[in-house]
C-alpha cells in the first residue's frame, strides 16, 4: 500500500521532494507532540478529578465536624446550666443548714437556761 502512497511523488523535483519530506517529518513530529499533550491532558484531568474528590471528602468531613462541634457546644451549655442549678441548690441548702444550725444553737442555749433554772 505504501507504494501507492509514494506513487504520487514520482516525477517531482528534488527540491519539492525535500520540502514534502520536511512537511511529512513536521506532521509526524506534530502528531507525536499532540499525543504527548493529549496524555498530559488526560493525566491532569485525572489529577483534577482526584483533587475534586478529595475536596468533596474534606467538605463532608468538615460538615460532620461542624455538626459534632455544635452538638458538643450544646452539651457544654446544658452541663453549664446544670452546674449552675446544682450550685444554686447547694447555696440554698447551705443557707438552710446555717439557719437550722442557728436554731439548734438557740435551742441548746434555751435548754441550758432551763437546766440551770431546774437546778436552782
Amino acid at each position: 500500500m505504501s507504494w501507492a502512497v509514494e506513487e504520487w511523488k514520482e516525477g517531482l523535483s528534488p527540491r519539492v521532494l525535500q520540502k514534502i519530506h520536511e512537511l511529512e517529518s513536521q506532521v509526524d513530529k506534530l502528531k507525536k507532540e499532540r499525543q504527548q499533550r493529549q496524555y498530559q491532558l488526560e493525566t491532569l484531568e485525572a489529577a483534577l478529578q482526584k483533587q475534586k474528590q478529595k475536596v468533596e471528602s474534606e467538605k463532608n468531613e468538615s460538615a460532620v465536624l461542624k455538626r459534632e462541634n455544635q452538638s458538643l457546644m450544646e452539651l457544654c451549655d446544658n452541663l453549664e446550666k446544670a452546674k449552675q442549678k446544682i450550685s444554686h441548690d447547694l447555696q440554698v441548702k447551705e443557707s438552710q443548714v446555717n439557719i437550722q444550725s442557728g436554731q439548734l444553737n438557740s435551742c441548746k442555749k434555751d435548754i441550758e437556761k432551763l437546766e440551770q433554772e431546774l437546778k436552782r
